[in-house]
Order: C-alpha cells, then structure tokens, then sequence
C-alpha cells in the first residue's frame, strides 16, 4: 500500500526582479497513513512552503508530490481541485469569516461543494459536537476566545471528511493551557477517524506532545527525520540538535567546558541517578538543562552536566552513568548555541 503522502525531490524557487529565494532543496519524506507527523524548523527554514506545496497551492518548480500514489503534477486544474477537498487546512489566525455564526463558518466548505443546506446543517452540529462548541453555534467569532475558533476552524475543516489535515503553526497564537487541549482533540480525532495529521511548528513541545514522527527543515533542505522518540533521543545533526537542546539560555555557558548529554527513559526517569553519582564520585557537575518530556505516554527526559575539569573525575562519572543503562554523549557546544532564537 502506498504511503498517504509522498514528497519526492521537492524544490521550489521564489523569483524576485532582482534576486530568488531556494525555499526549498531537493525535499523527499513519506507520511503514512494514520499518522500524525510533525515538520519543525526555526523561522525562515521553509516548513510552511512546504506544507503549501503538498496540496499543490504552491506548486513545485522541481520535483512532485503524491497522495494515495496520485500524482499530483500531472493533475488538470479541475482534479486538483477535487483531490483538495480531502485535505483540509488549519492555520495559526483561524481564519474564520466574521460575519458568519459558528454554525454557518462550518457549514461553508459544505456550501462550496454543493452539500444541501439541510445536510450540511446536519454535519456541522455534529462537528461542533465533536469539538465541544455545540452550545456556540449561534455565536459569532468575535466572541469566542482564541482556543474556541480554532476548535471552530477543526470543525469546518472537517466538513468533507479529509483524509489528511494539515495544521500550520495552529496552536502559535494560543496560551500554553489552551494550546494542550487543542493538541489532545487533534489526537482524538486521529484516533477517531483516522485522518492523516501533517502539523507544521517552530516548537518542539508540540511535536512531543502527539506527533509519532518528525521531519527537521534546515534552510529549505529535509535535515533530519524519523520518530519523535529516536530523533529526541540520539539528535544526528545540527539543526536536529539545537531544536532538541534550545530550551534555556545557560546552555550558552556550555562554551569551552566538558559537557554530556544525558537521556532518560521510562525506567529510569525517576531514580536519583545524579545524586548518586555524586556521592560515588564525590565531586559535584552542575546541571546546566534539565528537561523531562511525555512523548507518547512515556516518560522522557535530559540533562546537561557540565563535569569537573579533572578528567579521571570526569571519565570516572560517565562510567558510573553507562554503567546504570543511561545515554550518555559529549556534546559540542557549536552543534547547540549560536545565538539564535526560535523565531
């Protein structure tokens, strides 16, 4: 069975009058069916040019995209507009036409293809059910907090049952709270209905949180990928590296020292490893990042230590740490810092 999308050799080129932009170099990444895959990279990286050509809104200059094995390159105007309606988008502003109660927001798509009014009235109460807005439907936007109009823009993208929901940035504009429950019903309704969820971000959190897999885009090349877990816990590149470490700025003061990286799993999580190694060394690190992720239910977590200058010391506890079943690497300051930020 073929993979539900399949990028293959994907480059795309913005032509200005006096320069052009590679957005994207030579891209090729499967999403299987059923899945929900995260592509992640810093501002600027090419992730949305991406996600925009996987329905061919922007269409490729080099290379092709195909979903259930169709080609979409060689599609006339009319196929490609019929193969659209299978894959639904959400976007970080929601989008929602304001002069339109909720009910009837959800009903548009419905009213584009040419559903009858009755029915489609039918389906978007029912929508707005599964979105927990049924008690909105009179409502109009500018009434709804942030969190109710994207479950709204959930809701009508729904509507003529995709088979693959595209989310860019859907959760940017929303508080931490707020941006968790969207999560949750976007993994519900994978589970549910078995839509194929491609969610584009700048935020690892959020791909942690429900992706099974990730892609990494690098200045518009696929830098890395493969699932959450293998690429949280052994990051090969770069770019892999700094959207896995980058959550405090002291790991800025890593420059210069010996530093290791260390991943906990499930089973040990919990244990006072580090206290304990302490004690049996009895020389004391300092921790510069600790981070503890849920990543499909399990518990995951890492640590920097900056280790002490005296290197029988600091071989001494790396052994002490293997020995207990724990990744541990030497990390290189310059894969990590370089002073940018997410953007």
């Amino acid at each position: 069975m073929n993979p539900m999308i399949q990028i293959q050799n994907v480059t795309k080129t913005f032509k200005g009058k006096e320069n052009q932009v590679e957005a994207l170099k030579g891209v090729t990444l499967e999403i299987e069916r059923g899945d929900i895959c995260g592509i992640i990279g810093m501002s600027g990286a090419g992730k949305s040019t991406l996600v925009r050509c996987l329905n061919f809104l922007e269409r490729p200059t080099a290379g092709t995209v195909l979903i259930e094995g169709r080609d979409l390159s060689g599609m006339s105007e009319k196929e490609l507009r019929q193969v659209r309606t299978e894959i639904a988008m959400i976007f970080q502003h929601f989008n929602l036409l304001m002069q339109r109660s909720v009910l009837d927001n959800v009903c548009f798509p419905m009213e584009i293809v040419g559903v009858k009014k009755a029915a489609a009235r039918k389906r978007a109460r029912e929508l707005l059910e599964i979105v927990g807005l049924a008690e909105k439907a009179k409502s109009y936007p500018a009434q709804l907090s942030g969190g109710q109009k994207q479950r709204v823009a959930i809701a009508r993208a729904l509507a003529n049952n995709p088979k693959i929901l595209l989310c860019d940035e859907a959760t940017s504009a929303l508080d931490p709270t707020t941006t968790k429950s969207i999560l949750q019903l976007l993994q519900q309704i994978n589970r549910d209905y078995g839509i194929t969820i491609v969610i584009i971000t700048h935020e690892m959190s959020v791909v942690q949180e429900i992706c099974s897999h990730v892609a990494i885009i690098d200045n518009g090349e696929l830098a890395e990928h493969g699932t959450v877990e293998e690429v949280f816990t052994s990051p090969r590149t770069p770019a892999a590296k700094k959207l896995v470490f980058m959550v405090d700025p002291k790991v800025g003061e890593m420059r210069g020292r010996r530093c290791v990286r260390i991943v906990f799993t499930e089973n040990s999580s919990f244990e006072p490893v580090i206290a304990n190694m302490v004690l049996e060394c009895r020389a004391p690190v300092n921790i510069l990042l600790a981070d503890t992720k849920d990543i499909g239910g399990i518990a995951h977590g890492q640590m920097v230590l900056q280790l002490p200058e005296d290197e029988t010391v600091a071989a001494g506890m790396i052994h002490y740490l293997q020995e207990r079943k724990l990744k541990v690497e030497e990390v290189n300051p310059d894969d990590i810092v370089d002073g940018n930020g997410m953007g």
